[in-house]
């Protein structure tokens, strides 16, 4: 019977969800924030700041209220971005996170960028605990293609600033 492989931390050691944000490089997944392993990327925080600060980005299914980013971005006590309701606490990262995946105003181009990088990155945590053959280090390297194809989207796409 063949052991199901799961990735760890390398810095932490716990197990990486396929939901959890993730660094990767010399054929080792780890977790972007050990400490909270589903914080948004740079990449994700950058989309929201150019297109989606304007509206309303997440709800707290708890007291159920919307929120735009200014009212639930906030720096804690270890200056690393947290995204919580104003009123109950409860944390937001997984609704600006659906928000920003399915969000009009980002370009359609960018936006499957974006969606097939967080696909290729949940596939990296699924397929091995460590990447070890030539196929782990080809599933590395379309996650880095897609990231980096990411990132030329957003500094190409013309930003619409609303003065």
């Amino acid at each position: 019977m063949a052991e199901q492989q799961t990735a760890t931390c390398r810095e932490c050691s716990r197990t990486i969800s396929p939901e959890d944000t993730i660094v990767f490089g010399d054929g080792l997944l780890g977790h972007l924030d050990c400490r909270r392993p589903r914080v948004l990327s740079a990449e994700e925080r950058t989309l929201l700041f150019i297109y989606c600060r304007d509206h309303q980005v997440a709800e707290c299914v708890r007291c159920t209220r919307r929120f735009p980013l200014r009212e639930v971005a906030s720096l804690d006590s270890f200056g690393i971005r947290t995204y919580g309701c104003g009123w109950c606490h409860t944390d937001l990262t997984d609704s600006i996170r659906e928000h920003l995946y399915g969000c009009a105003m980002l370009p359609i181009a960018i936006r499957r960028i974006a969606q097939a990088a967080r696909e290729a990155a949940r596939s990296l945590v699924k397929q091995s605990h460590q990447l070890r053959d030539a196929a782990d280090v080809a599933a590395v390297r379309e996650a880095q293609a897609t990231l980096h194809a990411l990132r030329n989207a957003m500094r190409q796409s013309p930003l619409k600033r609303r003065e």
